[in-house]
């Protein structure tokens, strides 16, 4: 990457080497699968495909929240993409996915299976097909998807933008860190004023708005997202730490945020979800101390001392 002053941009631009940073493997001008991989499916009447990034937590939060309600419909089996591996170039995932990212779902409950990406038509597609979290009123039902759609057109510039030049870029430019933690700090106003007036985004209600930007602002918020919470001055925004707070204490949220999570603490991180028992069983350091306990067999079969 160039980053000089006096870069010049050429007439046409071509991919001649990696752009570097965090994710230069997995970047690339064009689509399409990169090798033959088909996707498991589980006994569920979902299937979700996904990382716990923002967009992923997301779908998890919102099936946890829908089972919470007793919506039976909603049991599904979360699959781990490695997108740090090109798992989302497989030729399955991008069957579901032309997009290449995560969150992927299947909705395999009806005679012809039903594909569904971009994590807010998942949101959406999910609070339809149960009546849960989408108001059904014409005032508050447009505030709600007004909200959920200015996470999603905001996301690229926390992500794509201020996440990637502070956290991810191979070089410090100072511009470029600018002009995206402004915009971050443009959008948690926006957010903080919000939440001045109302309990959640779109009134009093809880709703798929909420579910779509708390894994955003919330990990912004309580310092997860790229370390720049001090940077960010987050503890300003003080309508969106109680916002995020109210929501980290919801069960639910809890465990959509441990489902598919590779990064953190061990006992927070469920690599696969195909019950709900697993929460309790399947955790990372659960099956790490599994791992550890001397096999049965090898014990019945060692001489006595």
């Amino acid at each position: 990457m160039n980053d000089s002053s006096d870069y010049v941009p050429p007439k046409i631009w071509t991919w001649v080497k990696p752009s570097g940073g965090q994710f230069a493997n997995i970047n690339r001008p064009i689509a399409g699968p990169t090798h033959e991989k088909e996707l498991p499916v589980g006994r569920h009447p979902l299937q979700l495909y996904s990382l716990a990034t923002p967009n992923g937590v997301k779908v998890a939060v919102m099936l946890e929240e829908l089972l919470a309600l007793g919506r039976a419909g909603a049991e599904y089996d979360a699959w781990l993409i490695r997108i740090n591996e090109g798992d989302q170039f497989g030729s399955g995932f991008v069957a579901i996915n032309p997009n290449s990212k995560i969150p992927a779902l299947m909705d395999r409950s009806g005679p012809k299976p039903i594909r569904l990406f971009e994590s807010g038509a998942i949101l959406l597609y999910l609070a339809e097909k149960f009546g849960a979290f989408l108001p059904t009123e014409a005032v508050a039902r447009a505030e709600c998807l007004s909200w959920l759609f200015w996470q999603m057109g905001s996301a690229p510039y926390l992500g794509g933008g201020f996440g990637h030049f502070y956290a991810y870029a191979p070089s410090k430019i100072e511009y470029a860190i600018d002009r995206f933690a402004m915009e971050a700090k443009r959008l948690l106003d926006v957010l903080d004023r919000r939440l001045a007036e109302t309990e959640y985004l779109a009134g009093s209600e809880y709703t798929i708005a909420d579910i779509a930007a708390w894994p955003w602002y919330g990990g912004l918020a309580k310092g997860g997202a790229y370390g720049a919470a001090e940077f960010l001055n987050v503890q300003e925004y003080k309508n969106v730490l109680r916002w995020t707070e109210a929501i980290a204490a919801r069960p639910a949220a809890k465990r959509g945020r441990m489902v598919n999570r590779t990064n953190g603490d061990p006992s927070g991180q469920l690599h696969e979800r195909h019950d709900a028992s697993d929460f309790q069983t399947r955790t990372q350091d659960k099956l790490a101390a599994a791992s550890e306990q001397p096999s049965s067999i090898g014990s019945a079969a060692a001489p006595a001392s």
